[in-house]
């Protein structure tokens, strides 16, 4: 899984008796931090430690590798916004499938729609779910247990190669681009994600970086997204999780999200019984996709480049 590895460094270090304090990059010149009451639990996968920890900002939290990845309070910034405006833009999403989320939260969301027959999740390391199963049961609210869900461990990307003309939305919940996970980044890989769809109603959404700290990114995942896609409509947002502006990216093509509007956006929410969200209704539908002036010139970059499996690298990278 390893959801949502920001740009490089995380540390704990000791501050007071009773407190650790958790710093994270979100790029080489800055970052930020909250504190930490204490370990409850840490284990080894396949593929990477696991540790769950107690903190005064965020409750419960899941490190990967000492890396921040979910946490139980506020996770509704990201999972929401990952799932409704996607959900809410197709006319009859019955199948849907999400690319990592292992703890749950992007499943959860899902299958509040009564129209969804199937949801399955493809997941490389089965670990991350067993953990989440048995200590974050507030992010995935029994979602796993739903008779319509079904879980494959297995890349991500070889499954969807296995998948074509089967899903109405696919849900990538990864990430970010560094290292393995950096050929799902791809214009191939994208390719493969329109062939999966039943047809051009078809939706696409991830989360597309920050255009503030990893700006160069951003603006790369919009050209290659625009290369495979007719439509590309980012959503922008600030995650208290991430402390930076944030941005989710739903791609189609026949669907242009931008051109929804908020009576309908509310009407299907209500179709479905979903009352109570927090980030999410008609008018945030439209609100989340206003650029800020100075986002509009990041994609007029001209240095942005399309990733290809080829040449996979971010020109912002960097290593921790």
């Amino acid at each position: 899984m390893q959801k949502h590895i920001r740009s490089g460094i995380g540390n704990i270090s000791r501050i007071a008796p009773g407190r650790k304090l958790y710093t994270e990059a979100l790029n080489p010149y800055f970052g930020y931090f909250y504190t930490i009451k204490q370990s409850l639990l840490k284990q080894k996968t396949k593929y990477q430690q696991i540790e769950l920890i107690d903190t005064d900002e965020f409750g419960k939290v899941m490190l990967l590798d000492e890396i921040t990845q979910v946490a139980e309070r506020k996770d509704y910034d990201y999972h929401e916004t990952m799932v409704h405006p996607a959900m809410c833009s197709h006319p009859d999403p019955q199948h849907v499938l999400v690319i990592g989320g292992g703890d749950g939260g992007i499943l959860r969301e899902v299958l509040k729609y009564k129209c969804v027959r199937s949801a399955e999740i493809a997941e490389l390391d089965d670990g991350v779910i067993e953990f989440s199963k048995k200590y974050l049961t507030s992010v995935h609210d029994g979602c796993f247990d739903d008779p319509r869900v079904s879980i494959n461990i297995v890349d991500g990307r070889r499954f969807l190669k296995s998948c074509k003309g089967r899903f109405d939305v696919i849900i990538m919940d990864m990430t970010d681009p560094f290292g393995p996970s950096r050929m799902l980044y791809t214009r191939e890989f994208y390719r493969s994600v329109k062939k999966a769809f039943r047809n051009e109603n078809g939706i696409f959404v991830m989360h597309s970086e920050s255009p503030v700290s990893r700006p160069q990114a951003f603006s790369c995942i919009q050209k290659t997204l625009r290369s495979v896609f007719t439509n590309v409509n980012p959503f922008y947002l600030y995650i208290h999780m991430y402390a930076v502006l944030w941005s989710v990216t739903i791609s189609s093509e026949k669907i242009n999200a931008s051109l929804i509007k908020p009576s309908v956006i509310d009407r299907r929410l209500a179709k479905n019984n979903l009352s109570g969200l927090r980030v999410y209704n008609g008018a945030t539908h439209i609100s989340m996709q206003a650029e800020f002036p100075y986002i509009s010139q990041i994609l007029k970059d001209r240095s942005a480049r399309v990733i290809t499996d080829a040449k996979p690298d971010f020109p912002d990278d960097f290593i921790s």
